[in-house]
């Protein structure tokens, strides 16, 4: 997708792949109040029935409009496609198409209301189906919040089962037997005497076939995919090399661009580039938003360029100091900063001695791997933008606001993604490159941030702290009252997309009001603190602080009351998939089995996006500091679709949680982030990383997403871990700011 062909108005439609006469198949027109996207244009031949499969005579391609940022996206929405369609998935090609309303999240509005996702009641579900409508209204086209494979479940299956249904119908008109003697098999109809005709050979036939209704999707035990082991579509050309990013788009005359902005993220006072343009490569230097652009013959030059320039910079629209910022968030803890209670059950009042704490968690920065960038291309007609995304149509909207173009003419390409962990929810990169594209219009203009620039100018997780004050009563947990402070996520993030957000932020207490536990005497409470440093969504947004506070506040109640980790919480869990998450991390780390001296165990649980997931994580006090020896994690998604993928998404978030635990913060001075790369911010190593053990379960009641709910039980399982092995509790991330690690 990287190494882009000639534009045609009609491939635009589609993506990279070529129309010269198919159809088009996806969820039945009817049931989707927007139109197809791959409609326009048609010609002789051409079909455009629903959204989804498209098939040429040259082949078939699948649109996968979830963005993929690694975490298998474009694989898990072809597989559900092909499941139904009855192809391979080495016989498919994947697009994800052009930005559309009719590719609306159906998942996305779920998790944004104030009810546990362990409440299937009629009123909860009622309630989720009308906060579904403005989504589907809107067409809010958004990868994230492990909404994937939840909102794809069953309208691709659909999709797929209507693509194949009427191919069956095109090739019985072809040959005049009837419908009910046709099958299909590995993109072909096959005739009763055993005859194969492929589906590309019918494309041009069932253009003029209006879409058959299917009445019902296949019996599991019919399932060639799901369910079943999968190699990813991009495997091969990730293992060898040859898998193109948005870093990878070349383009016929294109220059290269790099920002120096304010790093303390206010207006830009004044500036001197005299050294910068007479440096070698250098073609232009043009002002953008808070900062100065260099553009040059190749990034590397326009990099060295933009260091070069001298400026005078804007304050800080915020806290210069972090000692500013945790005092913030201290003074929110009052009446005047109350957010949300969604769960206030028993007198929490009533505690005589109580167990008071304060937890902190700092700011994170995404850190993806790929460099953040955006190719820019525009011309007197249309603007053409290649990069990775996750908000597509938030990029047309916003472009159009600053370009004057109509968003029907704004072209966004989606590409693969190398890592972005919420950072790909931003558009930054998208409007600094369009800023300069415009100001050199028939000229593609390819920005891309310094890793020293992303860091100074990440949109990083939020800062939080939490207060306990419980009580233990006959060697049981009876109160839990934890406040939690936090600027809001989603206002801070949306406001950057010119959506005015309402109401309580849900995120300010998620994976702490929602766990799924009988205290007697519980509270959760949140409170809304000014806004501070600019914040987004990071990998499992609010539960990635809040799956710590309220694990670590609950294992120091169940310590205090004298009673096993492990088995009270199990005690605790009203949720049956909950409590056997418990019980399987149990079994699989042999809870119950004695360690040896200077060596600890400990449970960590967190219930988010709809996934309990449990971790137990096991260390050894080494002379030198903390060694992780053994993690073992369990988590039930409802149903799992590829259990290698699975496998990989909970280990890999687990590692993400810890590694960030231990390491990583950003902290400000004189207004400037003071890490400003990998060296300053460093990710767990290998030699530091413990044995992991991973186990699905499919108890569940809903089927959920994988790619977050492995983050939020990480970081207490390995606090609880130290606490068992030193008596040390650690109430603050990152740890090794209070001990070492070997």
């Amino acid at each position: 997708m990287g190494r882009v062909r000639t534009i045609t108005r009609r491939s635009l439609l589609i993506g990279s792949a070529a129309v010269l006469g198919g159809v088009v198949f996806g969820a039945v027109m009817y049931k989707i109040p927007h139109r197809n996207p791959l409609q326009g244009d048609k010609q002789e031949g051409q079909a455009a029935i629903t959204p989804y499969v498209l098939i040429t005579p040259d082949g078939i391609t699948l649109i996968t409009p979830r963005a993929d940022k690694g975490q298998g996206a474009y694989s898990v929405q072809a597989a559900l496609i092909a499941e139904e369609l009855d192809v391979r998935l080495d016989q498919i090609n994947i697009d994800p198409g052009a930005p559309a309303p009719a590719y609306y999240n159906t998942a996305l509005a779920s998790d944004l209301l104030p009810f546990r996702s362990t409440n299937t009641n009629y009123l909860t579900e009622l309630a989720r189906s009308i906060a579904d409508a403005p989504v589907k209204l809107l067409g809010i086209q958004i990868t994230g919040g492990s909404t994937t494979v939840p909102d794809g479940y069953e309208k691709l299956r659909w999709a797929g089962a209507t693509a194949r249904e009427t191919l069956k119908a095109a090739a019985a008109q072809q040959t005049g037997l009837p419908v009910a003697q046709l099958t299909t098999r590995d993109a072909e109809v096959i005739l009763p005497d055993g005859t194969a005709v492929s589906y590309v050979s019918l494309a041009s036939r069932a253009a003029d076939i209006d879409p058959v209704k299917v009445d019902a999707l296949r019996d599991p035990s019919e399932w060639r995919l799901i369910g079943k082991p999968m190699q990813r579509i991009d495997i091969t050309a990730k293992s060898t090399g040859r898998q193109d990013y948005g870093i990878d788009v070349r383009l016929p005359g294109m220059l290269h661009a790099a920002v120096r902005l304010n790093p303390r993220r206010g207006p830009v006072n004044d500036y001197k580039a005299t050294q910068a343009e007479t440096m070698r490569g250098v073609k232009a230097i043009i002002p953008v938003t808070d900062g100065i652009s260099v553009i040059a013959d190749n990034s590397w030059r326009a990099m060295q360029a933009a260091q070069a320039i001298k400026a005078d910079w804007g304050p800080a629209p915020y806290p210069a100091e972090m000692v500013e910022h945790w005092q913030a968030l201290a003074d929110s803890f009052a009446e005047d900063h109350l957010d949300s209670q969604f769960l206030d059950q028993g007198d929490v009042t009533a505690t005589d001695t109580p167990i008071i704490a304060e937890y902190r968690a700092p700011y994170l920065a995404h850190a993806p791997l790929e460099p953040i960038n955006a190719t820019v291309l525009v011309t007197d007609t249309r603007i053409d933008i290649w990069t990775g995304t996750q908000i597509p149509r938030f990029i047309q909207a916003n472009i159009s606001a600053l370009s004057g173009f109509d968003p029907d003419d704004i072209h966004v390409h989606g590409q693969m993604i190398g890592g972005s962990f919420g950072h790909r929810l931003e558009d930054q990169v998208v409007r600094h490159a369009t800023e300069i594209a415009m100001q050199m219009r028939g000229t593609p203009i390819k920005l891309t941030y310094s890793r020293e620039e992303d860091c100074a100018q990440d949109f990083t997780r939020q800062i939080a702290m939490a207060r306990l004050r419980g009580g233990v009563r006959d060697g049981k947990v009876e109160t839990c009252d934890l406040g939690i402070a936090m600027p809001s996520i989603i206002a801070s993030q949306m406001s950057r997309q010119g959506v005015p957000i309402a109401g309580p932020d849900a995120q300010i207490v998620a994976g702490a009001w929602d766990q799924p536990f009988d205290i007697p005497n519980y509270r959760v409470t949140g409170y809304r603190a000014p806004d501070l440093a600019p914040i987004s969504s990071w990998r499992s947004v609010g539960a990635s602080t809040n799956g710590f506070f309220h694990d670590c506040a609950l294992d120091e109640l169940i310590h205090a009351a004298g009673a096993d980790p492990l088995a009270e919480r199990i005690r605790l869990c009203n949720h049956d998939p909950s409590r056997k998450v418990l019980e399987v991390v149990g079994e699989m780390s042999d809870w119950s089995a004695a360690m040896d001296e200077g060596q600890g165990r400990g449970v960590g649980f967190c219930l988010s996006f709809g996934v309990p997931c449990a971790v137990v994580i096991e260390v050894t006090n080494t002379p030198r500091g903390i060694r992780l020896d053994k993690a073992f994690a369990a988590a039930d998604v409802g149903r799992i679709i590829d259990p290698v993928n699975f496998e990989a998404q909970v280990s890999g978030g687990v590692i993400f949680g810890l590694g960030h635990a231990i390491n990583c913060e950003i902290t400000y001075a004189d207004g400037m982030a003071e890490q400003a790369n990998y060296h300053q911010y460093e990710a767990m190593r290998l030699y530091q990383c413990p044995q992991v053990e991973i186990r699905g379960l499919e108890n569940g009641e809903r089927i959920c997403g994988v790619g977050e709910p492995g983050v939020p039980p990480a970081a207490p399982a390995l606090a609880n871990a130290i606490f068992a092995a030193t008596g040390q509790r650690i109430r603050e991330m990152p740890f090794n700011k209070h001990i070492d690690f070997v």
